[in-house]
């Protein structure tokens, strides 16, 4: 790829990446409440009807789409889970770790996300989960998704199998008609918002 035409995706990405983020700050507390507990019924409802034996997720941060109810769930469901869990080493974002959790207290990582005190395990624990709930800022009903910036689940997802669904969060007006993209940024397979969801064409 030409370095101008490098530099102006870099630039399209930092302008979505700062315009979402800033919508999401600006929500109400309630707003977030809301829109987290419609999110969560829809996934809750798939997740019964599809039994996964293990699913990989994230810890979401406060202006995030909220996977709290639905991780609290499947622990007392007794269903795998698999969150990631960053070291404090210079291999932090390029070399993806998860760790296991069952519903025990979290715990700060270096980024200040909460992540599972038990021991880590290598990227290629991700070929456990029949889901990956996938956090980003936008995405399309294609499927694709642009995240916060660092790649770490874009070099995470290599390691999922080829039939694991990838499931991306997002408020309703962070489904775009197309977004800034780059041929290492993998796709979703589905988009859930506060009132849909989409199943990505692939």
């Amino acid at each position: 790829m030409p370095m101008d035409v490098n530099l102006a995706l870099g630039r399209a990405k930092v302008e979505v990446r700062a315009s979402i983020q800033g919508q999401r700050l600006a929500l109400s507390e309630e707003a977030r409440a809301e829109r987290d507990a419609a999110r969560c019924a829809r996934i809750l409802r798939r997740l019964r009807a599809l039994r996964p034996r293990c699913v990989a997720a994230y810890v979401s941060r406060e202006d995030e789409p909220g996977t709290l109810d639905v991780l609290w769930e499947l622990a007392e469901a007794e269903v795998e889970v698999l969150l990631p869990k960053m070291s404090s080493g210079p291999n932090a974002m390029t070399s993806p770790a998860w760790a296991w959790w069952h519903g025990e207290e979290l715990t700060d990582s270096v980024l200040g996300i909460p992540q599972p005190t038990s021991p880590p395990l290598a990227s290629d624990a991700l070929a456990r989960a029949d889901v990956v709930l996938v956090p980003g800022l936008v995405g399309t009903v294609a499927g694709e998704r642009l995240g916060r910036g660092g790649g770490w689940y874009d070099r995470a997802l290599v390691f999922a199998r080829p039939e694991a669904q990838r499931w991306l969060l997002l408020n309703d007006s962070e489904v775009l008609p197309e977004v800034p993209t780059e041929a290492h940024d993998l796709k979703v397979t589905s988009i859930i918002t506060e009132s849909r969801w989409i199943d990505c064409a692939q």
